[in-house]
């Protein structure tokens, strides 16, 4: 399996409560730097066959953009298991019921997505990665359940994925 992590694109200033902060947006320019990245996206051919999303708003904007983008939006689903509270493992357990030959792209929050990135490719979600807004990082899963293991193909910003488009 395959998975395709984009992070959320910028949005409006955090909220002090949980149910404000649910509702957050994208900022302009955060709607218009997704579609950027997703526009390298398409141009990378990467076989898509999943699209979840955590149901946040900014997070479920940022996966319209995508699936909309990539001609993706009968894909679209919303998975409480990428909220920023999330438990990897429930995600982990959910994700090994889709075939084993899936692209799936994630799009949630950090620091959730980086932990994430870093138990896959490291056995521990102290590992050092930095995923930008709106960023991207590719995952060859090798394994999911009992223990997850991965190896991470690329991890890249914004600005670099504006540059393939």
């Amino acid at each position: 399996m395959d998975l395709i992590i984009l992070r959320h694109g910028e949005a409006g200033k955090s909220m002090e409560s949980a149910g404000a902060d649910f509702e957050r947006a994208l900022t302009v320019s955060g709607a218009i730097e997704v579609e950027e990245v997703v526009e390298a996206m398409g141009k990378l051919k990467l076989g898509i066959n999943h699209v979840i999303s955590s149901p946040l708003k900014r997070a479920n904007e940022t996966a319209i953009i995508a699936a909309r983008g990539l001609k993706k939006e009968d894909l679209l689903e919303l998975w409480d298991e990428l909220k920023p509270e999330g438990d990897t493992q429930d995600l982990y357990r959910r994700l090994s019921k889709l075939r084993q030959d899936s692209v799936v792209l994630l799009v949630g929050h950090e620091p959730y997505l980086s932990g994430m990135i870093g138990e896959l490719i490291s056995g521990t979600k102290q590992a050092r990665i930095i995923l930008k807004k709106a960023g991207v990082a590719r995952v060859e899963v090798t394994s999911l359940v009992p223990r997850p293991s991965g190896e991470l193909r690329w991890l890249l910003t914004p600005r670099q994925m504006k540059k393939i488009a």
